[in-house]
C-alpha cells in the first residue's frame, strides 16, 4: 500500500466552470442515462422488435437505478436499419411503405408500449433525433425519388424527392407515378436541401452534405419539385417551421421525456435553439419544461462546446467530447497518464442555474455507438475493431481501466451516460445477438459499472457540491460534499492512499462502499481530514474491484427510487397522417364526411385496475362525435358522446390492448381532424405475448410465404460515386452475405461480408480506393442477385 500526504496542486484544473464549486444548494436536475442499445443493435428473440426487447429488459434497469434510457431513432428509415437515415418523420412504424411497415424498433404500437412500460418502471425516455439530414428518396425501389431540376451537391444524385403515404394515398404500388401523387404530411423537395436559392453552400459545417440530402433551415430553402403529382406551395423558413410542427407532434404521440440531439454541430443552432425552445416550453400539455434532459452531440473542443450551449441558450448540454479525450489517455496511457490532469479536460458550461434549480447539462461518457465499432465473430464475440468507422477511439470494456474510467465520469458534474456494452458484456458470451434481456446468465453485467451507479444514486453523488481534493498522477479524489468522496486510481498493481481535506463533519465515521476495502471504516480528524484509499486496477481488492473506491458515512443502504410514472399520448386523425393500407396497422384517416365509420387513431397497453383517463379534441366543436375504448377482443368497454371536447375514464380489469377509435355521430356531419389522447399506466412487464402487430396479409398464405423467401437487391442513388455505394438488401432470414463488386472486365475490385437480417437491410459500400468512372456489377452470391451499377 502506497501511503501519500501530498496536498493537491492544481486547485486551478478544478475551477474552470465557477459556478460548479457551487454551495451545498441542491442539486437535482441530473439523470444517470442508459444508452439502450448498440450501434449495429439486434435480438433474433426480438427481430425488428427493439421496442420489444428494452420493455422485457426495462425491470432489470430499474433495479440497478437507471433513470433514462436513450432510445434509438424512432422514425421510418429507408430501410429496417438502425435509424440515422431518417425517411418519413410522421411514419413511426404505422404505414406500409419502402416494402415493409416496422421499423428497427417494431411497430408504432410496440414503441409506444415500451415508452409505456419504461415509464412504469419508473425510468424516462430520451428519444434521439436526427434533425441535419434525410435520405433513402424514392420509392421501395428508389422510382421517382430524383428531381432532374435538383442543384447537383457532388453526392446524392439529386435523389430529392421525399414522398410519403398517407391514409388518403396509399402505396398501391412501387412506381414513380405512385409514389409522386403520395401526400403524406411534410413532403420536402430539393430546394429544402443544400444546395439552393437560399442557400447556394455545400461547404462549412452547416451545408456540406456528409450523410444524405442536407437540410437547409434557412429562410429563404423552399420551392416546388419540378416532376412530383403531389406538389403543394412551399413558403419562406419551410423546413425550420415544419421541423418544429413535426417535434411537438412527435413528443405528444410517443410522450418521450427528452431528447438527444444528432450531429448538431451540422445545422444551424438558431434552429436549434426554436426546436428546443418549443419542446421544452411551447407544446402544450406536453412541454417538458426548461429542465427537460436534452444533449446534442457536437464533437469538438471544450470551448467549441461551451460556444453551441451558450447559443442555444442553455437549453441543452453536450456530450463532453473534451473530458472524454482525458478519460481515454487513461486507458491508452497504461498508467501513465498523469491523472490530477483529468479536471481540466472538463467542458465549462456543465451546470446551469434554471429557475432556482441547479441543471446538470453536460454528459460525461466513456463510449457510444459512435465511439464503439467492435468485429466480431458469428457468435457476436469481439475479434477485433473497426477504427476507422469510430468517431473517437473506442475504450474496450474488458480494459482493467475501464471502472476507473467510469467512477471518474459519475463522480464529476453531469448526467452520465452508460453505454449498453460497458454495463453488459455482449462480447465474450456468443450470445451478442441470442440472448434473453431478462436472465442475468444471458446478459450479464459488469460488477464494478453496477456499484458505481448504485453508489451514485443512493449516495446521492450530484447533491452534493463538487469539489476537487486531491490530485496526483495515480490518484484523483473528488467530493461531493457531505454525500460522498470518491477516490480513483490508475496504477495497476500500486494502492493509493492519500490524506484529504473534507466536509464531512469530525468524528463522521466512513466506509468504502465500493467493496474494495472490505468491512474498514475511517475517521474523519477533529481538522476535517481523512485518509482515502484506492485499490489498483489489476482486481486483486475485494470483490474484485478496479481502480477505484466510493467513501461515505456508513449506515446507508438502498434508498434510491423513481415512482412509477403514468403515460400520455395523443393521435391525430387527419388524412395526410397514418395509413388505410391493408399491409399497415391501418390507424389515422379524419372523420370521413357524411359517415359513422370508425377511424382507429391507436392503440395502449393499460395495467389492470389502473384508470384510463381518454379524451377527444375536435375541430369543429359544433358537430356531435363519439370517442371509443375497445379491449383485445374488439369488444367496446367505455366511450363518450357530445360536442365539443370529451372525457371519459375508464378501469380496465386485465392488462392488456385497448384500442382508441372515434367516429361522427351523425352522417350529417362533414368531415374533420380529430385528436384522441389516452393517460394511463401500463404495467412493468408484459403479459402473455409480446408481439403487438395486428396486420391483416393481402396475399394468399401460399404466395405471402414465397414473397418472404424471395430477396431483393437495390441500389441508389444510382449512378452514384465510389464513395457512396449504398444499397438495400432484403432478406427473409438471418445469415451472412458477401457483397462482391466486379468491373466489366470481371474483376474484383471490392467484397465485403455482410449479416443480413429478416426485413431491409442497408449498407454504404466501404470502398476503401477511388474507383474509375464506369459500369460494375454487384453481386450478392448467396442469394442468387446481381445489380448493374455506373459510378461518376
Amino acid at each position: 500500500m502506497q501511503n501519500s500526504t501530498r496536498r493537491p496542486s492544481r486547485w486551478l484544473l478544478a475551477a474552470l466552470a465557477l459556478f460548479l464549486t457551487m454551495t451545498n444548494s441542491p442539486v437535482r436536475a441530473q439523470k444517470v442515462v442508459l444508452q439502450g442499445f448498440w450501434w449495429d443493435y439486434w435480438n433474433t428473440n426480438y427481430p425488428n422488435g427493439w421496442a420489444n426487447y428494452l420493455a422485457d429488459l426495462a425491470p432489470r434497469l430499474k433495479t440497478m437505478g437507471v433513470d433514462a434510457v436513450w432510445l434509438p431513432p424512432s422514425i421510418k428509415n429507408a430501410n429496417q436499419g438502425n435509424g440515422y437515415s431518417p425517411f418519413d418523420n410522421y411514419d413511426l412504424g404505422d404505414k406500409y411503405q419502402k416494402g415493409f411497415v416496422g421499423t428497427r424498433l417494431g411497430t408504432k404500437d410496440e414503441l409506444l408500449r415500451a415508452v409505456a412500460i419504461l415509464h412504469a418502471n419508473g425510468i424516462e425516455v430520451v428519444q434521439d433525433v436526427v434533425l441535419n439530414h434525410n435520405d433513402g428518396a424514392g420509392s421501395a425501389n428508389g422510382s421517382g425519388g430524383q428531381d432532374p431540376a435538383a442543384w447537383e451537391d457532388g453526392t446524392t444524385s439529386k435523389y430529392k424527392n421525399f414522398r410519403y403515404v398517407s391514409y388518403a394515398t396509399p402505396a398501391t404500388d412501387e412506381t414513380a407515378a405512385n409514389y409522386l401523387a403520395r401526400s403524406g404530411r411534410f413532403s420536402k423537395n430539393w430546394e429544402n436541401f443544400n444546395p439552393n436559392q437560399g442557400n447556394n453552400s455545400t461547404s462549412g459545417d452547416w451545408n456540406a452534405v456528409y450523410f444524405g440530402p442536407d437540410v437547409s433551415y434557412y429562410p429563404g430553402s423552399y420551392g416546388q419539385s419540378s416532376n412530383a403529382t403531389f406538389n403543394p406551395a412551399q413558403s419562406s423558413d419551410y423546413m425550420r417551421n415544419n421541423a418544429r410542427n413535426w417535434l411537438v407532434w412527435y413528443k405528444k404521440q410517443e410522450g418521450f421525456d427528452g431528447v438527444r440531439l444528432d450531429a448538431v454541430k451540422h445545422f444551424p443552432d438558431f434552429a436549434t435553439e426554436d426546436f428546443l425552445y418549443n419542446l421544452q416550453s411551447n407544446a402544450g400539455w406536453a412541454s417538458g419544461s426548461a429542465t427537460m434532459f436534452a444533449v446534442g452531440e457536437w464533437v469538438g473542443s471544450a470551448g467549441q462546446m461551451d460556444g453551441w450551449v451558450s447559443n442555444v441558450q442553455n437549453r441543452a448540454g453536450t456530450f463532453d467530447f473534451s473530458l472524454r479525450n482525458g478519460l481515454y489517455s487513461i486507458v491508452s496511457g497504461g498508467g501513465n497518464f498523469d491523472l490530477g490532469t483529468l479536471p481540466g479536460y472538463q467542458q465549462g458550461t456543465r451546470v446551469v442555474l434554471i429557475n432556482g434549480q441547479y441543471v446538470h447539462r453536460t454528459v460525461p461518457f466513456v463510449n457510444n455507438h459512435d465511439t464503439f465499432r467492435p468485429q466480431v465473430s458469428a457468435a457476436g464475440d469481439y475479434t477485433g475493431w473497426n477504427s476507422g468507422s469510430e468517431l473517437a477511439p473506442h475504450i474496450d470494456p474488458f480494459d482493467p481501466r475501464l471502472s476507473a474510467t467510469y467512477a471518474a465520469a459519475l463522480a464529476l458534474d453531469g448526467s452520465p451516460q452508460i453505454f449498453f456494452e460497458d454495463l453488459f458484456n455482449i462480447g465474450s458470451t456468443g450470445k451478442r445477438y441470442s440472448h434473453s434481456p431478462k436472465s442475468t446468465v444471458d446478459l450479464p453485467t459488469r460488477g464494478d459499472l453496477e456499484n458505481l451507479i448504485w453508489c451514485h444514486q443512493n449516495l446521492h453523488f450530484k447533491d452534493g457540491a463538487y469539489k476537487v481534493r486531491w490530485q496526483a498522477a495515480d490518484h484523483l479524489v473528488i467530493e461531493r460534499s457531505t454525500k460522498a468522496i470518491i477516490g480513483i486510481n490508475d496504477n495497476y498493481s500500486t494502492w493509493q492512499n492519500s490524506v484529504v481535506s473534507t466536509d464531512f463533519a469530525p468524528g463522521t465515521v466512513l466506509k468504502d462502499y465500493s467493496g474494495a476495502n472490505g468491512t474498514a471504516t475511517v475517521t474523519v480528524s477533529s481538522s476535517q481530514t481523512v485518509a482515502i484509499n484506492t485499490p489498483p486496477c489489476n482486481g486483486t481488492a475485494a470483490g474484485g474491484r478496479r481502480g477505484y473506491s466510493v467513501w461515505a458515512p456508513t449506515g446507508i443502504g438502498t434508498n434510491y427510487t423513481r415512482a412509477a410514472m403514468s403515460t400520455t399520448q395523443e393521435w391525430e386523425l387527419a388524412d395526410d397522417l397514418g395509413d388505410k393500407d391493408t399491409r399497415s396497422l391501418q390507424q389515422g384517416g379524419q372523420l370521413p364526411a357524411a359517415s359513422t365509420a370508425l377511424r382507429t387513431a391507436g392503440r395502449i397497453y393499460s395495467d389492470a385496475n389502473k384508470s384510463i383517463t381518454y379524451s377527444l379534441f375536435p375541430t369543429d366543436a359544433t358537430r356531435s362525435l363519439t370517442v371509443a375504448l375497445y379491449n383485445n377482443a374488439g369488444t367496446l368497454v367505455s366511450s363518450q358522446t357530445g360536442t365539443g371536447n370529451l372525457t371519459g375514464t375508464y378501469t380496465p380489469t386485465t392488462a392488456g390492448w385497448i384500442t382508441l377509435k372515434a367516429k361522427n355521430a351523425s352522417t350529417a356531419n362533414p368531415a374533420q381532424r380529430a385528436f384522441v389522447k389516452a393517460t394511463y399506466t401500463a404495467p412493468t412487464v408484459v403479459s402473455g405475448s409480446m408481439t403487438a402487430r395486428e396486420v391483416t396479409a393481402t396475399t394468399p398464405p401460399a404466395a405471402a410465404t414465397a414473397a418472404a423467401d424471395k430477396a431483393e437487391l437495390a441500389v441508389y442513388p444510382n449512378p452514384t460515386a465510389s464513395d457512396r455505394i449504398e444499397l438495400t438488401l432484403k432478406t427473409s432470414r438471418e445469415q451472412t452475405v458477401s457483397l462482391r463488386l466486379f468491373d466489366l472486365t470481371g474483376r474484383l475490385v471490392h467484397e465485403q461480408a455482410l449479416k443480413t437480417y429478416p426485413g431491409a437491410n442497408q449498407l454504404r459500400l466501404a470502398v476503401t480506393k477511388v474507383l474509375p468512372a464506369g459500369v460494375y456489377q454487384l453481386t450478392v452470391p448467396e442469394l442468387g442477385l446481381s445489380q448493374k451499377l455506373a459510378l461518376r
